[in-house]
């Protein structure tokens, strides 16, 4: 990994990359976090942001990152795009041997590493298709604002001269970064990466295989390895906070003073209790009844769970809820649990001792109300690993009483989801509804005026609806995966947060202003150059 040991043969301390030079945080072993192995318990690193120039970091970005990326056209944006996924894909086997050790079967690693190489491929393709071939865009139509021709209206989008400061979840340490890159970037907008700490070497593989590439301009990516809490007070009117993480953090940052004082733009995506609605007229035995069955068992099996996405609770008719628990049961298994390196193996550990803690913690209290129908959290079968040293989890599922607070407001944050039998569509949608906002729902129904009528009860407090049924079962690319034509985040309690979405993504982080001017000078807004300082204008 090309990270520098100490020479009393302790782990690495995890370097970040600052104003273009990796640096070494001023920390020892005994006051940095230490990282381990979530499959064998190992030291990994130390992570550290202690003496790190942060304020440095900004302004360099401010003040070289970003007028080199506003110098530039969308499409000249889109082929930094184009090479930062080659770059990636050339060195991503790399990747996949460190997302291992963070408990990721080969499957897990390929949804992250390739995922995050796929959005950067998309959005270079629809800022060339969809975007002008210049620094800044105006949208039209002219309104005409007087009764003659010659005073006129349009909305003209231009880039902010900030940057934008990642703060990621452990759960996507390679997809989550390049996908708020590729947004970024296209917006002409630079940006500091900080990782979550249990998988933060992974992120720092990643930006070394970008940064030995020497593919972005200089200032344009960073990374910060740490905390971050100091940077909060460096960020001013025109950067963005990008977080993914916990509905409680997002609520401590949302209303930190200087974002609020400042009026800093904050976009958040939040964990949530996303659902899955078995209709009343799907049948157990059934094709679109098996393909239900598989949804569950992959949102709770793929990254052993450890998904924002991830379903959490599963909504059935009362007389299908015999059916549904044996059938979950019976695909729940078959997984094998184990070394993700090892043959055979389905699903690894999940990311450290300190999350499988956290997991048992949620699940005991859902099932209060209840019983667990599959599973132990207290007792798993691995392969090829030691269950005591390793964050290792057996795949839990509960039946649980629906009238219950806990299924509805509980994350269990692992491999594990709760059925919850209703006893009629109104009583379905208020189950639903108690999650409180969601950043995705998946409804599987043949009956569409049931779909077309529970959808709209249910579409407001969703990011995005999943509507399954027998014509396109066969073909959906599953409820757990954003992609990026479309929006990903969620009201309420999924954070408010809006990313993705196409290029709608970009323009929301680019500033919109309404000119009032004559069509002299509009005409000429459609090809302006970029100035000479890098300003779009």
């Amino acid at each position: 990994m090309n990270r520098p040991t100490d020479e009393s043969g302790c782990q690495p301390m995890l370097q970040s990359y600052l104003q273009d030079t990796w640096v070494t945080p001023k920390a020892t072993p005994e006051s940095a976090a230490g990282v381990h192995d979530a499959v064998t318990g190992d030291l990994v690193c130390h992570v550290s942001s202690q003496g790190l120039d942060l304020a440095g970091a900004f302004g360099h970005a401010r003040r070289v990152g970003g007028p080199a990326l506003r110098a530039l056209s969308f499409h000249q944006r889109a082929d930094l795009l184009d090479a930062v996924a080659a770059a990636v894909r050339a060195r991503r086997e790399e990747l996949y041997a460190l997302s291992a050790r963070a408990g990721a079967t080969l499957p897990d690693a390929r949804y992250d590493v390739d995922g995050g190489i796929r959005v950067l491929r998309d959005y270079s393709a629809r800022a060339r298709a969809e975007l002008p071939d210049a620094p800044i865009l105006v949208e039209g139509p002219a309104e005409r604002l007087a009764r003659g021709e010659d005073f006129l209206g349009v909305h003209l989008v231009t880039p902010s001269p900030g940057l934008m400061l990642q703060v990621n979840a452990f759960n996507f340490p390679v997809w989550a970064p390049l996908e708020k890159l590729a947004q970024s970037v296209l917006a002409g907008m630079p940006t500091a990466v900080k990782p979550a700490t249990p998988t933060a070497y992974l992120t720092a593989q990643l930006v070394r295989i970008i940064t030995d590439a020497d593919v972005l301009p200089p200032g344009a990516l960073q990374l910060v390895v740490g905390s971050v809490r100091p940077a909060l007070d460096l960020l001013g009117e025109q950067d963005v906070l990008s977080f993914t993480g916990s509905a409680a953090t997002a609520e401590a940052l949302r209303t930190h003073p200087n974002l609020v004082t400042r009026s800093v733009r904050f976009n958040a995506e939040a964990d949530s209790v996303n659902a899955i609605v078995l209709a009343p007229d799907v049948t157990p035995g059934s094709p679109l009844f098996e393909a239900f069955v598989r949804e569950v068992v992959t949102e709770m099996t793929v990254k052993a769970g450890q998904k924002c996405t991830a379903i959490r609770r599963v909504l059935v008719p009362r007389a299908h809820e015999s059916a549904a628990l044996d059938a979950i049961s019976a695909g729940l298994a078959g997984v094998t649990i184990g070394n993700p390196s090892s043959d055979g193996v389905r699903m690894g550990a999940v990311v450290s001792l300190a999350q499988r803690d956290d997991v048992r913690r949620a699940v005991r209290k859902i099932a209060e109300s209840g019983r667990f129908v599959h599973g132990d959290p207290d007792k798993v079968r691995v392969v090829d690993a030691d269950p005591d040293r390793g964050a290792f989890l057996g795949t839990l599922l509960i039946s649980a009483d629906p009238d219950a607070p806990a299924p509805h407001e509980v994350e269990p944050f692992g491999p594990a989801a709760t059925v919850l039998a209703y006893r009629d569509t109104a009583h379905a949608t208020d189950r639903v509804v108690r999650g409180r906002g969601s950043l995705a729902a998946s409804v599987v129904s043949d009956d569409l005026s049931w779909t077309t009528a529970f959808l709209q009860d249910v579409a407001p407090w969703h990011g995005r609806l999943h509507l399954l049924d027998s014509t396109n079962m066969a073909q959906t690319t599953g409820h757990g995966s954003p992609l990026p034509a479309l929006r990903h985040g969620g009201p309420g309690r999924a954070g408010g947060g809006s990313e993705m979405a196409g290029t709608r993504g970009v323009v929301d982080l680019m500033q919109r202003t309404a000119l009032q001017a004559s069509p002299r000078l509009l005409n000429t807004l459609h090809a302006a150059p970029p100035s000479p300082g890098g300003e779009s204008l």
